[in-house]
């Protein structure tokens, strides 16, 4: 495969700017849904699911 002039490093820093989003996407979801109102939230979802109308 050839080259461009200065272009040897693109793919791996491609690979690094993918690996670096994936995470902070992954902590900001963590750090969303360990949250006390988002934990509420799907605990009342599930009791309702749950429940049987009468």
């Amino acid at each position: 495969m050839h080259f461009l002039p200065g272009d040897e490093g693109t793919t791996t820093a491609e690979y690094a700017i993918g690996t670096v989003a994936a995470a902070a996407f992954a902590l900001a979801l963590f750090v969303l849904l360990s949250g006390d109102s988002i934990s509420t939230a799907l605990s009342g979802l599930v009791q309702r699911a749950l429940t049987v109308a009468t």
